[in-house]
């Protein structure tokens, strides 16, 4: 059991879980901010544009059928949800695609930057014998 808790502590600690889960609570109040602009602030006007339609009360409402013995409740598809849903998740979409074009762009930034250039090589046995002959032909011995 000991080997159990050090292994999950080990696995707790590491930078990919912690960082992953930080991504996924920022994700969730992401989520509901864009939720929140969706329904607060984008979708009233279009709505209003549109003839005061309220996107949520959008719905197709299907008849009660009566079978005899039971009567079946009619039903509706709220088709008007399913839209603001849809419109939540281009926007996520969007922003997460930005997010990610920026962060490579960002990468690629750094992966352009010219590295140092490479050291000479040193010179080989032959070409400091060749060296050391030139210097001393130059000195006249």
């Amino acid at each position: 059991m000991g080997k159990f808790i050090n292994e999950f502590k080990e696995f707790a600690v590491k930078g990919n879980a912690v960082d992953m889960a930080v991504g996924v609570i920022i994700g969730g109040a992401f989520g509901k901010i864009v939720t929140s602009i969706v329904n607060d602030i984008i979708m009233p006007p279009i709505g209003w544009l549109i003839g005061g339609v309220k996107f949520t009360d959008l719905k197709c409402e299907l008849p009660s059928i009566d079978l005899g013995l039971e009567k079946l409740e009619p039903v509706t598809i709220n088709y008007g949800n399913f839209l603001q849903t849809m419109f939540d998740f281009v926007i996520i979409a969007f922003c997460v695609f930005m997010l990610v074009k920026g962060i490579n762009k960002m990468a690629r930034k750094k992966a352009e930057k010219p590295a140092a250039p490479p050291a000479p090589p040193a010179p080989s046995a032959e070409e400091k014998l060749l060296t050391e002959i030139r210097d001393l032909l130059k000195q006249g011995k």
